[in-house]
């Protein structure tokens, strides 16, 4: 489906220019996240649109590097006067974060947030138990509501119990080692500081409490990274002044847009490799589009192509004298190729 004709509609009704970014939420490899990769991608968008008085990202991702908004708003910034931010559907996590920064943030009665608290992973997280090359990811919020609990709840306030709290935690199976609470306590700092940035660099500031209102409950008092938020509730109990109502007319082409870009990218298609390699098939490869970066001049899309195979593996087969190995078909699959196109 020609997606340009509902760009240029978003345009006409908004008198501004629009740059789309979308990224796959589907399961498997058929998945991308917000990163740094798109900051040339966007610059060259960019340039090709000029300096101009406003500038629309319509933004569909389910987030990413936490790293990228502030690079990305700020860059954005540049080129506009105002500078909004269209969901037509999921702006989780860093999406958040790129939406936190913008002067408008146009919703319908789909859209929707999520809070930006990040799970961190690095050496020092513990050893996933089930698959020992991946570590074990930290929520921040469960780090702090473990120490909250304790404290708030159970009432140990003194420092020899705090300390034995801390200690239980810390030797924890599998153990948690020192350094990966410090990098928690790091990322949550960070990302304190960069949505304040963000909600600071709009045309019209923000009260400095109102800021540490909408950045307590973004970071902390939403308590499940699974909490939507919806345009009355971001704006009215929340405190996110720049959310704005997308009419009837707006809303119809946001959502036409979208479903342009869900139709192409197979978003919502449950992933399975066994329907991927095909009825009948032995071999089979396929190419997937997992990210759009577009204007009504120019497009960029990240193309993954993934082969698929049928092969025989050795299986565990439970007996009366006991496991046995049999032969059993099993589709197996490998990345061939990936970038920006």
């Amino acid at each position: 489906m020609d997606k340009k004709p509902f760009i240029q509609k978003i345009e006409e009704l908004r008198n501004s220019r629009v740059i789309s970014y979308l990224t796959s939420d589907r399961q498997g490899p058929i998945n991308a996240r917000v990163a740094m990769d798109i900051i040339p991608i966007v610059s060259r968008q960019l340039r090709a649109i000029g300096r101009t008085k406003n500038i629309d990202l319509f933004l569909y991702s389910a987030g990413g590097d936490t790293m990228v908004p502030w690079r990305l708003v700020s860059m954005m910034r540049e080129y506009c006067d105002k500078f909004s931010v269209i969901i037509p559907y999921k702006a989780h996590s860093a999406a958040t974060m790129i939406s936190l920064g913008a002067d408008e943030i146009v919703m319908s009665d789909l859209s929707e947030l999520s809070p930006i608290d990040p799970s961190t992973a690095n050496v020092f997280n513990p050893q996933d138990p089930k698959n020992p090359q991946n570590k074990i990811p930290i929520s921040v919020e469960d780090v702090m509501a473990y120490f909250d609990l304790a404290k708030n709840k159970f009432g140990i306030k003194n420092d020899e119990d705090l300390t034995k709290i801390f200690n239980k935690f810390v030797e924890s199976n599998p153990q948690i080692h020192p350094l990966a609470l410090g990098n928690v306590n790091r990322t949550h700092n960070l990302i304190r500081i960069l949505a304040k940035r963000l909600l600071k660099s709009h045309n019209s500031p923000m009260k400095e409490d109102e800021i540490e209102k909408v950045v307590d409950y973004f970071t902390e008092k939403l308590y499940s990274h699974q909490y939507f938020i919806g345009r009355k509730e971001a704006k009215e109990d929340l405190g996110v002044r720049a959310v704005v109502n997308a009419d009837e007319t707006l809303s119809k082409v946001m959502t036409e847009l979208y479903e342009a870009y869900k139709e192409e990218m197979e978003l919502g298609k449950v992933w399975n490799p066994e329907s991927e390699l095909g009825e009948n098939a032995m071999q089979n490869k396929k190419d997937y589009k997992i990210a759009f970066v577009e204007s009504r001049d120019l497009s960029n899309c990240f193309t993954l192509s993934v082969e698929y195979k049928k092969q025989q593996v050795a299986a565990a087969q439970p007996t009366p004298q006991g496991p046995i190995q049999m032969p059993r078909e099993q589709v197996v699959w490998r990345v061939i190729s990936q970038g920006w196109k």
